[in-house]
């Protein structure tokens, strides 16, 4: 048994102790009455703490407690420790270390579940706007005045443009049949009074891509380009394709 035996009263309860330190300490609690009785009033404690909170902590909580409590000063440094003989800790300060132990956990859990909402929240808001641009595919392409025009694109595949004044908004459709090489994209422009407008531009390797753009109609060029990851500000010339809308 070691001298530290006793300061694992409040991780013990809060289940923060790896499996060595579990049995070494299930072995104290038979010999030692003290023990026993604050655990069992840590444990009531405890229980109180956790009401309201999120009942299901993720696998991950365990070692996040681990880590916080390793680094977590218990008491500022004082000049005589108040200790009892064979090196136990007093009372008050097992209480503190326990308390700590209860604010990490019950403080991790919250900031998990608050980053849980979040990510839940980031998911609803991008499933909404792919929903909503799926409707305005949807809508240009049911249009009756919609006019298709289509264009190869250098080292294989095609551009197609679809697009309608009645929406005024058309459709940008890519289908290259390789990725450009290195760490290099395709970016689509739309040239609007003489001034190439940048459209978006593909993420490195990809070779397909739909771009709902507003006003489409009334954009002279469509063109495409290869430019560095991320995409330029100005177009390379000369372009891979280049579809004349009107």
């Amino acid at each position: 048994m070691t001298p530290d035996i006793h300061t694992l009263v409040g991780p013990y309860v809060l289940d923060a102790v790896d499996d060595i330190e579990r049995a070494a300490f299930e072995r104290h609690l038979r010999e030692c009455p003290e023990c026993r009785a604050e655990v069992d009033d840590l444990s009531q404690t405890a229980a109180r703490l956790a009401d309201g909170t999120w009942s299901v902590p993720p696998p991950r909580m365990r070692a996040s407690v681990l880590a916080a409590i390793g680094q977590t000063r218990q008491l500022g440094p004082v000049t005589t420790p108040p200790r009892r003989a064979g090196g136990r800790l007093t009372r008050p300060r097992r209480w503190i270390a326990a308390a700590a132990a209860a604010v990490v956990v019950l403080g991790g859990g919250s900031a998990v579940f608050a980053v849980e909402q979040q990510r839940l929240h980031d998911e609803r808001e991008s499933a909404a706007a792919a929903q909503a641009d799926a409707a305005r595919v949807q809508a240009i392409l049911a249009a009756p005045d919609l006019t298709i025009r289509q264009q190869p694109v250098t080292g294989g595949g095609h551009v197609r443009v679809a697009y309608s004044r009645l929406r005024a908004a058309g459709l940008i459709m890519l289908a290259a049949d390789t990725a450009p090489a290195g760490r290099r994209v395709y970016q689509l422009w739309t040239v609007r009074s003489q001034h190439a407008v940048s459209e978006g531009a593909l993420d490195v390797g990809q070779t397909t891509a739909t771009r709902v753009v507003d006003g489409l109609p009334s954009a002279f060029d469509v063109g495409v380009t290869i430019e560095p990851a991320g995409g330029s500000t100005a177009p390379t010339l000369p372009m891979v394709a280049d579809l004349k809308v009107t």
